[in-house]
């Protein structure tokens, strides 16, 4: 199994869900975070003074999947999330060794 634990901006998240649906990927945890990259921020103006802006909103969405499935989920998520613009996100691919159900303690293979 494959935890995929991508980063992408927050308007893109429905879209990236649609595409997971379409897949048959049904559970997902989904995370407001903050961050940045080689976007770096930006600035902005508020009642007419400017600030910079170092870290920017993210969601973070991670779901587990079998090896099988990995790959199409990663091209998956990176073509629902993709706006060709810096600051589009990241995927990280991490082997998952073993999965339980809390509520049954079945282990998962």
């Amino acid at each position: 199994m494959k935890l995929i634990k991508s980063i992408v901006r927050p308007h893109k998240v429905d879209d990236v869900r649609d595409a997971l649906e379409k897949l048959n990927i049904a559970g997902m945890t989904v995370t407001d975070v903050r961050g940045h990259g080689r976007q770096k921020g930006h600035t902005a103006v508020y009642r007419g003074k400017e600030y910079s802006v170092s870290l920017l909103p993210k969601v973070e969405i991670e779901v587990v999947v079998p090896d099988a499935v990995a790959e199409d989920v990663i091209e998956a998520i990176m073509a629902a999330a993709r706006t060709g613009e810096i600051g589009d996100g990241r995927v990280f691919v991490i082997p998952v060794e073993q999965s339980y159900n809390i509520r049954t303690g079945e282990r998962d293979v």
